[in-house]
C-alpha cells in the first residue's frame, strides 16, 4: 500500500516517539505542536509536570532507545545522571535508612525538559519528519462514523496567524495528553464514547527547583545524589509532613528538584511554608540538604493526578485511521512515574504492527489496542494498588471497603518485607526491580513461588536472628555511607568499608 502521510497530533514526549517509529513506514510525517519550541531546555506552556520530577523506567529508557538509537548517550552527554540508586540513593523505609548496596537497576535522572530537547535533536536527524509549531488541532475529519467501514480522514487546525488549514491523513496519532478533545469530536461526527476507567485518589504534590552547593562546599556526609523518604506507617500523632513522600531528585547541571506529595493532604504553595514543610519531613537530612541549597524556581503544585483510561479496545467499531499514545488514553497519577515509559512503549508496539501489515484497517487497529491493552495492563495495576487503598478516592475503579481495608493494612508490610529481603536476595530484588520497571506485571510477582519463598524464608531467618545485612539506620542521622555490598556479617565489616560520611556499623 502506500503509506504516504502520517499526521501526529502533540509534539511531547509520546507524539516524539510515535513519529520516530512513522517515519520509517511513511514519506512524510507532520507532527502539529500548539507551543513555539525551545531550542534548548526549558519548560513550556504545554507541558506543565515538566517542573516536578521525571523518572525515566528502564522500560521507557529501552523503548526510546529502540526507537532513536543513541539516545541514552545523548541524555548523559548533555548532562543526565546515570546512577544506580542502591549505591547513589539514600532510602528513608519504615525503620529508618535502608543499607546501601550495590543493585540490578540503574537509571538516567534528568529532567522532563532535557528528555524533550535531547528527543527533539534525534527527531529534527530525520528527513521525513515536520515538526509545525505554533499549531492548535481544532477537529478531525471522517468518513461513515461509527460503522465498520469508518474512518478518520485528516486533521483540522489554526496556526498562529489565526489561518486555518487542513491535513489529508492516512494515520492520525492523537498525543494531545490528559486533555485532549480526540474523544468528543469523534462523538460529534457518530462514534461512540469509549468507557472509560476512573481513579483519582486526591495525590496533590509540591516541588521547587534548587542548586546545589559546589561539590567542595558539599557536607562530607553527602556521599548520596538522591533522598527519598518514604511516608510514615505510624499510626499515632505525627506531623502531617510525616505522611508526605518526599524526593530531592539530581538532575542535570548540578542541580536538584525537591518534591513533596501526599494523598489527601494540603500541600504547600508559597516558598516559606515550601521549606518549613521539608524541616518537618520525618528524615532530618531532608530539610538539612534543602537548606543547603539556592532556591532556584518558585514553588509549583499540581493536583491533576487522577488516573483516566479510555478504552478503546472496548468499542465494537473503533475509528480506523487513528491511534491514541501517552496520556490522551491511559493517563496516570504522575506521581507513579509510569507516563513516559508507557507511552514509549505503545510507540513500539505502533512501529513492530506497522512492519509487519500491510494495510491500516480494522484488523490493524484492533491488534494495536488488544496489544497496547495489554501493555498498559502492567502500569495500570500497580498504580490501582495504590490509589485503591484510600477512603477518599473518586471514580469508576473504586475499591469495596473490605478491599480497600485489606490494600491499607497489607500494602505496607509487604513492601516492607520485599525491601528487607532484598537486601539479601537476589531474586526477589530483581523480580522487583522488573515490577517497577514495568518488566514484568504485579500479577506475575504475585504468581511467582520461588519470589514468595524468598520473602517467608527471609522472615524466618529474621525470627532466628539469622538475617546478614543490617537495616533501619536512625533517620535523625545522616543516612550512613557504608557499602554492604557483600557483606557477610561482623566479620566483613572491614572490607564492607565506610563511605563517605558513613558511621561504623556494629552488627
Amino acid at each position: 500500500m502506500g503509506r504516504k502521510t502520517a499526521v501526529v497530533l502533540g509534539g511531547s514526549v509520546a507524539g516524539l516517539c510515535a513519529a520516530g517509529v512513522l517515519a520509517r513506514h511513511f514519506d512524510e510525517v507532520i507532527v502539529l505542536e500548539r507551543d513555539l519550541l525551545p531550542q534548548d531546555a526549558e519548560h513550556r506552556r504545554g507541558v506543565p509536570q515538566s517542573k516536578h520530577p521525571h523518572f525515566l523506567l528502564n522500560s521507557g529508557r529501552r523503548a526510546i532507545g529502540a526507537i532513536f538509537p543513541g539516545f541514552e548517550e545523548a541524555l548523559i552527554a548533555a548532562g543526565g545522571l546515570h546512577l544506580m540508586p542502591s549505591m547513589d540513593a539514600a532510602y528513608c523505609e519504615n525503620d529508618g535508612w535502608a543499607p546501601r548496596k550495590s543493585g540490578s537497576m540503574t537509571m538516567v535522572y534528568s529532567s522532563r525538559m532535557l528528555i524533550e530537547r535531547v528527543l527533539r535533536d534525534k527527531v529534527r536527524e530525520l528527513p521525513a519528519i515536520e515538526i509545525r509549531e505554533g499549531v492548535t488541532v481544532t477537529g478531525l475529519r471522517s468518513t461513515g462514523a461509527g460503522t465498520t467501514r469508518g474512518r478518520v480522514d485528516g486533521v483540522e487546525y489554526r496556526t498562529a496567524g489565526d489561518d486555518e488549514g487542513y491535513l489529508a491523513a492516512d494515520l492520525v496519532v492523537d498525543a494531545l495528553g490528559r486533555g485532549s478533545s480526540v474523544v468528543d469530536w469523534l462523538g460529534a461526527a457518530g462514534w461512540s464514547a469509549p468507557p472509560e476507567k476512573t481513579l483519582d485518589a486526591k495525590v496533590t504534590y509540591t516541588s521547587r527547583w534548587y542548586d546545589l552547593p559546589r561539590a567542595d562546599r558539599r557536607p562530607e556526609s553527602w556521599w548520596w545524589k538522591h533522598l527519598v523518604i518514604t511516608p510514615t506507617q505510624d499510626t499515632g500523632d505525627h506531623p502531617e509532613e510525616h505522611e508526605f513522600l518526599s524526593n530531592f531528585f539530581p538532575i542535570e547541571g548540578d542541580r536538584a528538584i525537591v518534591c513533596m506529595g501526599s494523598w489527601g493532604i494540603e500541600m504547600p504553595r508559597k516558598a516559606d511554608a515550601f521549606e518549613a514543610g521539608a524541616d518537618r519531613v520525618r528524615a532530618a537530612t531532608f530539610g538539612r540538604a534543602t537548606r543547603a541549597c539556592t532556591p532556584a524556581s518558585p514553588v509549583h503544585l499540581t493536583r491533576a493526578t487522577g488516573n483516566k483510561w479510555r478504552r478503546f479496545d472496548l468499542l465494537d467499531v473503533p475509528p480506523v485511521g487513528l491511534v491514541c499514545i501517552g496520556d490522551s488514553i491511559c493517563a496516570f497519577n504522575p506521581f507513579y512515574a509510569q507516563g513516559m515509559s508507557s507511552a514509549a512503549r505503545s510507540a513500539l508496539i505502533l512501529g513492530e504492527l506497522l512492519g509487519s501489515r500491510d494495510t491500516l484497517g480494522p484488523a490493524f487497529v484492533r491488534e494495536f489496542l488488544d496489544r497496547q491493552k495489554k501493555s498498559l495492563d502492567v502500569p495500570w495495576m500497580l498504580a490501582m494498588a495504590r490509589d485503591q487503598a484510600y477512603d477518599f478516592a473518586t471514580g469508576s475503579e473504586v475499591a469495596a471497603p473490605w478491599r480497600r481495608k485489606l490494600a491499607a493494612r497489607m500494602s505496607w508490610p509487604i513492601f516492607n518485607a520485599i525491601n528487607a529481603t532484598s537486601r539479601e536476595d537476589a531474586y526477589v530484588e530483581q523480580t522487583f526491580a522488573k515490577v517497577f520497571n514495568l518488566d514484568k506485571s504485579l500479577r506475575e510477582m504475585a504468581a511467582d513461588p520461588r519470589f514468595w519463598f524468598g520473602i517467608v524464608r527471609y522472615k524466618v531467618r529474621q525470627r532466628l536472628g539469622r538475617t546478614v545485612v543490617p537495616g533501619g539506620f536512625d533517620d535523625q542521622r545522616d543516612p550512613p555511607g557504608t557499602d554492604f555490598t557483600g557483606y557477610t556479617g561482623p566479620e566483613s565489616a572491614s572490607s564492607a568499608g565506610t563511605g563517605r560520611g558513613g558511621d561504623r556499623v556494629d552488627v
